[in-house]
């Protein structure tokens, strides 16, 4: 008799977060952008005000992320992510009613708290709880891949909602769509927890990572990394520009990095069975600092421009897939979401910053400054990756709880 798996089994687990972090990033995150044109014009507002708006909302997800994250080791996923998907629906909805930019602010605040309880944070800590180490990593890549592909789904279907129906009709929809997707699978598909860890065998896992130079080593990359590409993503399009290539060419191009994000990451899993994984991430950080250093010497030609954003886009979700691996195989899941929380204090931060600052240095030095302070991110994140894999593992994952399901 062929046993068929239950409502809360690791593969129905899989492929509703699959489904809910496509959404939830498609319709939190993604979208905005192209609601930025019509909400100036009935807002009377400038571009500036209305994208420092999605800035507070991921800042605001940063401040959430260590709360969560303790959450999620006490109780497990499923009643936050159930409550997170309604506040994200909730807000959007309350977003298509906004008649002044504090209001917007205000929505975008909502957004953010939403968006930790729901997005890539929450749902790696369901993942890593629920699979041993040998699944774990496909488990991961499966989900990203997926996910990866949000960009790609919901720019173009919002931008027909808005033509079709208006901005703020077109909120609507995302919103009930959002919500019917998102609080059933996180109800029916995530467990909560099992037997976790006593708080005071959390408490001393947390403590002792904190106190040791590996978990600042992964600090340091990947708050480095992500800024860097936090400023490729905003800004290449206008670089390409200013290199001398047309509007169209230079979106064109730069929507390669959605889709070579999950070549990156199908890749890196592949290694992963031959190499450590803090080396492969190392060696991809370091291809993106080549590629930001190869755009000013080449990047005005034709060639030049694809070959620098095909090598930067390879890595450009590698970070996403390396940090609960690298977590879980050092620290155990006892505390892992508690961990994953502090780290993603700082790195989220450096997501919203990098590119106001950049925009600035792109103001007073030019672009070819910005794309060296992007290769020296690279590197640096390189750097440390190498040598955050010589201190090996952790003592504490050895004393850590088996994986309990959440």
């Amino acid at each position: 008799m062929i046993a068929i798996p239950g409502p809360r089994s690791p593969a129905r687990v899989v492929g509703a977060l699959a489904i809910t972090q496509t959404a939830g990033y498609g319709v939190l995150y993604y979208a905005f952008s192209v609601f930025i044109p019509p909400m100036a014009r009935d807002l009377r507002t400038g571009v500036a005000q209305l994208t420092g708006a999605i800035t507070v909302s991921v800042l605001v997800s940063a401040l959430v992320a260590p709360f969560v994250g303790r959450w999620l080791d006490r109780h497990g996923g499923r009643a936050l992510m159930t409550a997170g998907s309604l506040l994200g629906g909730l807000a959007v909805l309350a977003w298509s009613q906004v008649r002044t930019v504090t209001q917007l602010y205000l929505v975008c605040a909502a957004l953010g708290i939403a968006s930790a309880m729901v997005l890539y944070e929450a749902a790696f800590a369901v993942i890593v709880a629920c699979f041993d180490p040998a699944r774990r990593a496909r488990a991961l890549l499966a989900v990203t891949v997926v996910a990866g592909f949000a960009s790609s789904i919901f720019l173009p279907l919002t931008g027909f909602l808005v033509d079709r129906y208006g901005w703020r009709q077109a909120l609507v929809v995302l919103a009930a769509g959002y919500a019917l997707t998102a609080v059933p699978l996180h109800a029916l598909a995530v467990r909560g927890r099992g037997a976790s860890a006593p708080p005071a065998r959390r408490r001393a896992i947390v403590g002792s990572a904190l106190r040791e130079r590996p978990f600042w080593l992964l600090v340091a990359a990947f708050l480095a990394q992500t800024g860097a590409v936090a400023v490729m993503g905003v800004l290449l399009v206008t670089y390409l520009i200013a290199l001398g290539h047309p509007p169209l060419f230079a979106a064109s191009v730069a929507g390669l990095l959605g889709v070579l994000s999950v070549t990156g990451r199908l890749v890196t899993t592949g290694l992963q069975g031959r190499w450590p994984v803090a080396l492969v991430t190392a060696a991809m950080f370091a291809v993106q600092g080549v590629a930001a250093l190869l755009l000013p010497l080449a990047g005005d030609s034709v060639a030049g421009a694809i070959a620098g954003v095909v090598l930067f886009g390879l890595g450009f979700g590698v970070a996403t897939i390396a940090r609960p691996a690298l977590l879980a195989d050092r620290y155990g899941t006892a505390a892992y979401a508690t961990l994953s929380g502090a780290l993603a204090l700082p790195v989220t931060v450096s997501k919203a910053v990098a590119p106001l600052l950049s925009a600035a240095v792109a103001q007073v030095a030019g672009y070819p400054a910005v794309m060296a302070s992007v290769a020296a991110a690279c590197v640096l994140g390189a750097l440390s990756l190498v040598a955050y894999d010589r201190y090996g593992r952790a003592p504490e994952r050895q004393a850590a709880l088996p994986a309990e399901p959440t």
